[in-house]
């Protein structure tokens, strides 16, 4: 677990962070504080948010205390990482079939820097899609499962 990193522990703390955010990228990680791989991934974020702390506000989620923003967004494989900017759901096209969040940790610290960058130049431009910055070696693979279709 991160102590350095402030944690939403509810759907109304979520729901504040969105709405309350304004001129800078949310980021919000799902998983939980005991996981491996959500641990390296709250160390890269605990080192880069101070700075990144004009262009974004990163927040700690965990999956089993927000089971509707779990659901809403599909978290099944954690860590999951999603991008808002001024209450909006900003996607990324990180060459996978799925642009609504990243899943797995960043490979390194400037990886996570540059696409919060990408995120808030593509945000402040009105775009709600950016593409990654990110080497495709350095995104994790996994294939989407579809229940019940």
């Amino acid at each position: 677990m991160s102590y350095f990193l402030p944690k939403l522990s509810c759907k109304k703390d979520i729901d504040d962070a969105i709405k309350t955010v304004a001129e800078k990228v949310l980021v919000l990680r799902f998983g939980r504080d005991e996981d491996s791989v959500c641990l390296q991934l709250d160390e890269i974020l605990s080192k880069t948010a101070h700075d990144l702390s004009n262009m974004a506000s990163v927040y700690l989620v965990d999956v089993d205390t927000a089971p509707v923003y779990t659901r809403y967004f599909d978290i099944s494989f954690i860590p999951s990482t999603v991008f808002f900017f001024n209450g909006q759901h900003m996607k990324v096209d990180y060459g996978s079939p799925d642009h609504t969040k990243f899943v797995g940790s960043f490979k390194t610290k400037q990886d996570f820097m540059d696409l919060i960058e990408v995120i808030y130049r593509g945000a402040m431009r009105g775009k709600l899609i950016v593409r990654s910055p990110i080497d495709p070696r350095n995104i994790p693979k996994y294939d989407l499962l579809y229940h019940d279709i």
